[in-house]
């Protein structure tokens, strides 16, 4: 819509009723670029009444400016339609007030009764009444997007500040106009000046794009492409700092670290596709089980890791891992098939365990594997239990695991 303006622009020039149209194309263009950029900034576009909205502005605007190029020919029509231009999208949230409620519906509510307000004064003044009624317009739409796009990216980085500052001027460059045609007569600044805050506003959402684009890689860098769970780096990160905070306070923290039994038969009967979908149930799973303050993060195949941050002590890491061991009993399902598996889980604890975030892996990576094993040494045929882990190095306490119960067909 903004490229149909400058096209449009062009050929404003033009002798008799073609100038005229170019123009109207130019203006309307231009309204309609600001509408259609406040209804696709807001989260409920879908709704049935935000598409009303959206046809009541449109509408309401092409009119308006249709009858002031056209003016003084239609200039009986102008009140009725500075009238609609409140009544309208009044009339829509109202219809809807009782399902739907949102702050930028009644932003628009208030900025186009304002707008139609000053319309209806200020439109026939036998001066200047056309252009304040033209400036007020576009100051209204420009208005409203600076309000929208805030709300939608409320952050503190340069493409937002930028984007917002060039709305805001570009409604004010609607304002400032008149006043120093008014006021300042002697003052003549060229049109690209005026035309100045259309770039910022541009370059702004170029900083946006990147900025976004930028955020985006890192969280790709730091996070599991299948899960969505923290990889091993952030994993090694939040591990260290929780470490370093549990130091200052002379608090204890857990690390986890448990491995999926037999994950291997479940690619190899039912699939790939189906191992994937079972490692993000399991992460589900986790995930859903600790706090928001632990942290989740598969840092291998068929491995996850587990921080327990304060207030955590031994017995309740002890208790978290019975407790996932729990959840991984309960079948998953999958396209006719029921996939139960087990884990082997291994425990560490700060400070009593290991003074690093190293050697705090090393312990709970000794204790999971000691687990494993002893498993493995078990009757196939034994009920499942938990079996403990010989001491380790690094402290006394336990590696549990429950025995594997085998994977399930359900044809």
């Amino acid at each position: 819509m903004i490229a149909l303006h400058f096209a449009a622009s062009a050929f404003v020039p033009a002798p008799g009723i073609w100038g005229d149209l170019a123009f109207f194309i130019g203006i309307a263009s231009l309204a309609a670029a600001g509408v259609l950029f406040m209804w696709a900034s807001v989260p409920y576009r879908a709704q049935i009444s935000s598409q009303w909205m959206l046809s009541a502005l449109l509408g309401t605007y092409t009119l308006y400016l249709g009858l002031l190029v056209i003016n003084p020919v239609a200039s009986w029509a102008l009140t009725p339609a500075a009238v609609l231009i409140g009544t309208l999208p009044i009339a829509v949230a109202l219809s809807s007030l009782f399902r739907f409620k949102h702050p930028l519906r009644w932003a628009i509510v208030i900025l186009n009764t304002c707008l139609s307000v000053f319309l209806v004064m200020f439109q026939h003044r036998p001066a200047n009444g056309t252009d304040l009624a033209l400036n007020a317009v576009f100051f209204t739409i420009y208005l409203g997007c600076g309000i929208h796009f805030w709300y939608a990216y409320r952050r503190a980085t340069a493409g937002a500040l930028i984007t917002i500052a060039g709305f805001f001027a570009w409604a004010a460059v609607f304002a400032v106009g008149p006043i120093i045609f008014a006021f300042f007569p002697d003052i003549h600044l060229e049109n690209e000046v005026w035309n100045l805050p259309k770039y910022i506003v541009a370059v702004g959402m170029i900083l946006l794009l990147l900025e976004d684009q930028l955020e985006h890689s890192k969280y790709q860098a730091l996070h599991d492409d299948l899960t969505g769970l923290p990889n091993r780096r952030l994993f090694q990160d939040r591990l260290a700092s929780a470490i370093e905070r549990a130091r200052r306070t002379g608090a204890q923290a857990a690390l986890l670290l448990v491995d999926l039994d037999h994950f291997k038969q479940v690619n190899d009967t039912v699939g790939h596709h189906a191992g994937d979908e079972l490692l993000r149930h399991v992460g589900n799973l986790f995930t859903g089980r600790v706090r928001r303050s632990d942290t989740v993060a598969r840092t291998g195949g068929d491995e996850f890791s587990l921080i327990l941050e304060e207030p955590m002590s031994r017995a309740d890491a002890v208790r978290v891992g019975q407790t996932l061991m729990q959840l991984l009993d309960v079948p998953f399902e999958f396209e006719g098939h029921s996939v139960r598996v087990g884990a082997s889980v291994g425990i560490a604890v700060f400070p009593d365990d290991a003074s690093d975030a190293e050697s705090l892996c090393i312990a709970a990576d000794l204790r999971m594997y000691a687990g494993k094993n002893a498993a493995m040494n078990a009757a196939e045929n034994q009920p499942r239990k938990i079996v403990a882990s010989e001491p380790s190095p690094f402290g006394q306490q336990q590696g549990v695991r429950k025995v594997q119960p085998g994977l399930q067909t359900a044809e």
